[in-house]
């Protein structure tokens, strides 16, 4: 299976998508941002939702590691403690 490629494109609507660069069909991922919140970021709305975007990506890497570790024998796995800061 080839590889895919993605692009973050701004929709017609003014909403940011994520999609693959091959496939027309629904996006993967769509931020929307209220009139408010535009107005906060001065013309940043871009960058912060390729931010948001590249998080998402990274969540979703640790938590299909975090599965693939659940996988693996207890004893052979160096448990650290976990923390969660907000």
């Amino acid at each position: 299976m080839s590889p895919s490629f993605f692009e973050i494109v701004q929709l017609s609507n003014g909403d940011y998508a994520l999609r693959r660069v091959d496939d027309d069909s629904a996006p993967l991922v769509k931020i929307s941002f209220s009139s408010e919140a535009k107005e906060m970021m001065e013309d940043r709305d871009m960058a912060v939702a390729k931010a948001m975007i590249a998080a998402g990506i990274e969540a979703a890497g640790n938590i299909s590691h975090d599965i693939e570790l659940e996988d693996e024998e207890p004893e052979a796995l160096d448990v650290q403690p976990s923390y969660t800061l907000h």
